[in-house]
């Protein structure tokens, strides 16, 4: 009993695991260029770069509406 409450102590401290950073060019949400000063925000433990505040919300509610499975920005792909 007393292991598993050192252990329980353990994994409560132990540090989170660090989202992977962003590589994105442009804005998941609205397509805009950003650039590595722009805002991020981890989504499905991955870092993507933002246009403005108000897109963070938006790409967290519904992801699947602007990231591939992979986790690629649906807008990544190139113009044909």
């Amino acid at each position: 009993m007393f292991q598993a409450a050192l252990i329980s102590l353990a994994l409560l401290g132990a540090p989170a695991e660090k989202p992977a950073p962003a590589t994105n060019t442009k804005c998941p949400v609205m397509g805009e260029k950003v650039s590595e000063k722009s805002k991020t925000v981890v989504v499905r433990g991955r870092e993507y770069r933002l246009c403005c505040p108000g897109c963070g919300p938006k790409l967290q509610k519904d992801p699947d509406k602007y990231l591939e499975k992979d986790g690629t920005p649906k807008n990544a792909k190139a113009a044909k």
